[in-house]
């Protein structure tokens, strides 16, 4: 099985790929939707440039994705076009993202006392703040 895997990222197949199949298949997301969608929302720059899901790459372009409240840079070492595993994924790029934040540099979490009825609209517009201070605003 691994040496499938294996013969699927042979650095012999130097061509080029879909940007959406290849982000999809180096499990940088963890469906091919979500990596065409991405794309189509210009979540992905290709040597700098915002691309189209089918926009074809190639081994040397620097892949920027913004998923998950996370800047991944990373650099095509290797095509592939088959979904393979964590350990031969890791061998077609190289990965130059920053690290991702710390867990603890949460914000401050909304608490209510259980059984303190609804809030008030003072108290709710506290608690909105509350969350779009530590998730960002919802709003378009």
């Amino acid at each position: 099985m691994a040496a499938a895997a294996e013969a699927q990222a042979a650095p012999g197949d130097q061509g080029s790929v879909r940007a959406d199949v290849w982000i999809w298949s180096v499990r940088l997301t963890k469906t091919r939707s979500q990596a065409a969608s991405a794309c189509r929302a210009g979540h992905v720059r290709v040597n700098g440039e915002r691309v189209k899901p089918a926009y074809l790459i190639k081994p040397g372009d620097e892949i920027r994705l913004r998923h998950a409240e996370r800047e991944r840079v990373v650099v095509l070492t290797r095509v592939i076009r088959k979904r393979v595993g964590a350990p031969v994924a890791v061998q077609c790029y190289v990965d130059n993202s920053p690290p991702p934040p710390p867990r603890e540099f949460a914000g401050p979490v909304a608490v209510r006392d259980r059984g303190a009825g609804r809030p008030t609209k003072r108290e709710r517009r506290v608690l909105e703040e509350l969350h779009k201070r530590r998730f960002g605003s919802t709003d378009g």
